[in-house]
């Protein structure tokens, strides 16, 4: 039998590639002759680069701004002229000092930086991948590291941090922003908000990166007067509305905008560069998953795209996860034959996510006998 593993990470607990080596781990030790093959996939976030490393782009690094200020070394993917972006190595939440969030004052002036170093490498294809972000600047620090001047009425600057009535009243746009207009960018985001409102970027992303209901009013608002001076401006696009304007801190607006990028599903975007869909040809089973399989997979993440990749094939595919909330008709439309979670295993979440590893091992011994 010739098995393919193709998991998203289990944030907190392991990386796709550690699920999927626990998981094999677990079938070989009911059934040492199957066929086990390993694709790293994401969507967009977190574990983007390792995949297009593993798809045989080449490690590059950079010393970037982090996201409230501190130097932080970022790495990115380079093949070609392509270069692969997380940014969540450079401004996302992973690479705050001590781990304390700062809603109101993190800046993604280091994702700007991050994409100064690939057009210093010469690429002109630049896939940007915006989950875990720890900003919400409306992509203002961005647009500063890739030479966006902005200035008051007496042409002093201000940092790229959101506030309701910032004085920024002109821009001017140097050599990096006439370099980008000549890359291609793309967006890579399974997240379809707007900038603003009770759907926007501060209202739904704004608490998870510690933002209070007042920050999240001021951090709107902010959003608001950001985008109402950049789209004064000419070649500016109208975007505030954009599916995806909200993504990431508003960086997916700044993009969208500014830099003249195109949004893709990040899952879709990292299956062409894994080649997915030729590799899951001829399996007998595909195997994915998350940590938590819910409402919100059912948008766009990982699993949901491996498997209407293996649908598509004639592929039977399960999910693995640490808990799932689904249904069983959901579970069903989503085109999973089934799911196994952590959490039937060990309850409690804690234990769960400290003994991820061991746990999959022991999911992977019960794939194998209820296959065999």
């Amino acid at each position: 039998m010739r098995i393919l593993i193709a998991s998203d990470k289990f944030k907190g607990s392991a990386t796709g590639a550690e699920v999927a080596a626990a998981l094999r781990d677990g079938i070989r030790s009911v059934r040492e002759d199957a066929v086990i093959e390993q694709v790293p996939v994401a969507d967009g976030g977190e574990g983007t680069v390792d995949a297009a490393l593993a798809a045989g782009f080449t490690a590059d690094a950079a010393e970037v701004t982090g996201p409230v200020g501190d130097p932080v070394t970022a790495r990115f993917a380079v093949r070609g002229r392509q270069a692969i972006i997380e940014m969540a190595a450079a401004s996302g939440l992973d690479v705050l000092p001590g781990g304390v969030r700062a809603a109101r004052a993190a800046t993604s002036r280091g994702t700007g930086d991050l994409i100064r170093a690939a057009l210093d490498r010469g690429c002109i294809s630049i896939v940007l991948g915006i989950g875990g972000s720890a900003n919400t600047d409306g992509g203002a620090g961005m647009l500063q590291a890739l030479g966006v001047s902005l200035t008051d009425a007496s042409g002093r600057s201000f940092p790229a941090v959101a506030r309701r009535s910032h004085p920024w009243r002109r821009w001017t746009s140097r050599v990096w922003t006439r370099r980008i207009a000549e890359a291609e960018i793309v967006l890579a985001s399974d997240v379809d908000n707007p900038l603003l409102g009770e759907r926007g970027a501060a209202a739904i992303f704004g608490p998870q990166k510690g933002a209070s209901v007042a920050d999240v009013a001021e951090l709107d608002a902010a959003l608001a007067h950001f985008a109402e001076l950049l789209e004064q401006q000419p070649g500016v696009r109208p975007s505030i509305s954009a599916a995806g304007s909200g993504a990431a801190g508003g960086v997916g607006y700044a993009a969208l905008a500014v830099l003249g990028a195109r949004r893709e599903p990040g899952v879709e975007v990292v299956q062409r560069l894994t080649g997915l869909a030729d590799r899951v040809v001829g399996a007998d089973l595909v195997i994915t998953g998350e940590g938590s399989l819910d409402d919100q997979s059912l948008g766009g993440k990982t699993p949901l795209g491996v498997a209407a990749v293996a649908r598509a094939a004639g592929v039977p595919v399960i999910a693995v996860c640490g808990r799932s909330t689904l249904d069983a008709g959901a579970v069903a439309s989503a085109g999973f034959a089934r799911v196994y979670a952590l959490s039937e295993i060990e309850p409690d979440s804690a234990k769960s996510i400290a003994n991820a590893k061991s746990l999959l091992v022991d999911v992977g011994r019960r794939i194998a006998a209820d296959l065999f």
